[in-house]
């Protein structure tokens, strides 16, 4: 998906460089085949690979603590998912916007009366006259299942004979032209890439581009008109216009067209050379663009993430028990039905035999998305790596406790001490 829109803003920034050149060198029909390249471009990934290879997927990472935990893949994966929704209301709402201004042109169309239809006829208008109806955004084309040229209710009034006749040739020319399922080609385009500031630039100069091809188609067949075309496109300035029209006059286009109408066509042989030259550039250009893929289709071979979060590699009590870790490799067949029909252990794996062998057993029972090749599933491989990793075993080991101090040794109990003996009295004998 990211490469189909690199490849399409590639494009359209080469569409919208090139255009006004090209134009002026080989005139405005074959310059509007450009606007076929960024459509060419975006199919590239659809193209069959020039080259096989293989992808490699986001790492797993296993720790023995968390049951499973894709270090990268599950925020990816995640932020992928909210930006698809958000892109997916976008384009609804833009499909559904252009549906109801389509319901709603379609209920203000009014049958052609039978008074207008006679006059048309007698101008010798080729047109089917059951394609004609009435509206007030007209003269214009309304793509459908079966394309109508919108005219407005004054249309006999607001132009003569001569103008009526120029602009029912150019309303024609965009009806044989098939200019109707490019528009709508067109506003589908912009509906998907609603987000794409490109896309809004560019599709204001595509309805241009557009009309100066009709334009040229419609001169290139009545060059001694010219003039008269200039007037009526003057004569028409004030009409409104609907983005799902494919209007006669769009006011901001007038001066480029009246600027392309005065200007010298270039001849037939420079037309067919221009023709020639512009489509073989965009086709080298998109060959030499798939060249530089290296082969990658619309979506390589990998792991489904949501169903393989139910199924992660386990950590095995031994490698905890032995503290140890590496790097898993795996290179996987996977097969047309998303399932590992080979499993390869890659020479660059650092890994002991049990992690390797618990990587293996969890990645034999996954699901992956197989490779898309011109919208088919074929058989290719992808790279697994799977991380084992334990939490702090670059630390050591915290030291035991050291004992505590000893107690200071207990003296040995004392006798308890007698009480010293009672003097002796001493009695003086009497003096003689």
């Amino acid at each position: 998906m990211v490469d189909m829109l690199l490849y399409v803003t590639i494009g359209l920034l080469l569409v919208l460089v090139c255009r006004k050149p090209a134009r002026r060198v080989f005139g405005a029909g074959p310059a509007f085949i450009l606007w076929l390249l960024p459509l060419l471009l975006a199919a590239l990934p659809y193209l069959p690979a020039l080259t096989s290879m293989w992808v490699v997927t986001p790492t797993t990472l296993v720790m023995p603590t968390v049951r499973a935990l894709i270090a990268h893949a599950a925020p990816a994966a995640s932020a992928v998912h909210w930006a698809s929704i958000l892109w997916l209301t976008g384009a609804l709402l833009r499909v559904m916007r252009l549906a109801f201004l389509y319901l709603r042109l379609m209920r203000q169309t009014r049958p052609l009366p039978a008074s207008v239809a006679q006059t048309l006829q007698a101008n010798r208008c080729d047109i089917d006259m059951r394609r004609l109806r009435l509206h007030p955004n007209g003269p214009a084309v309304l793509w459908a299942p079966r394309s109508m040229l919108l005219l407005p209710a004054d249309f006999l009034d607001r132009f003569n004979s001569a103008e009526r006749r120029l602009v029912l040739r150019h309303e024609h020319a965009h009806l044989r032209r098939g200019d109707t399922w490019w528009s709508l080609f067109a506003e589908l385009a912009l509906a998907l890439l609603w987000f794409h500031p490109l896309a809004w630039l560019a599709m204001p100069r595509f309805r241009l581009d557009q009309e100066l091809a009709c334009d040229e188609h419609v001169l290139r067949n009545s060059p001694q008109e010219e003039t008269a075309y200039a007037n009526t496109l003057l004569h028409s300035i004030g009409m409104d216009t609907t983005p799902v029209l494919i209007p006669w006059l769009a006011e901001p286009q007038l001066k480029e067209r009246l600027t392309m109408i005065q200007r010298l066509h270039p001849g037939a042989l420079r037309r067919r050379v221009g023709f020639i030259a512009l489509a073989s550039l965009m086709l080298g250009g998109a060959l030499v663009a798939q060249a530089g893929t290296n082969g990658r289709s619309i979506q390589s071979a990998e792991p489904d993430l949501n169903y393989n979060a139910n199924i992660p590699p386990q950590y095995p009590p031994d490698a905890v028990k032995n503290r140890e870790q590496g790097m898993v490799i795996l290179t996987v067949l996977v097969g047309t039905d998303g399932k590992a029909h080979k499993i390869v252990i890659d020479p660059a794996s650092q890994a002991s035999p049990s992690l390797i062998k618990a990587a293996s057993d969890a990645v034999t029972q996954w699901h992956f998305n197989p490779e898309m090749k011109n919208g088919k599933p074929v058989a290719a491989y992808a790279r697994v790596p799977v991380k084992f990793a334990l939490p702090n075993l670059a630390t050591k080991a915290p030291a035991p406790p050291p004992p505590p101090p000893p107690a200071p040794p207990v003296p040995p109990p004392q006798p308890p001490s007698l009480p010293p003996p009672p003097p002796v009295p001493i009695h003086a004998s009497p003096s003689l």
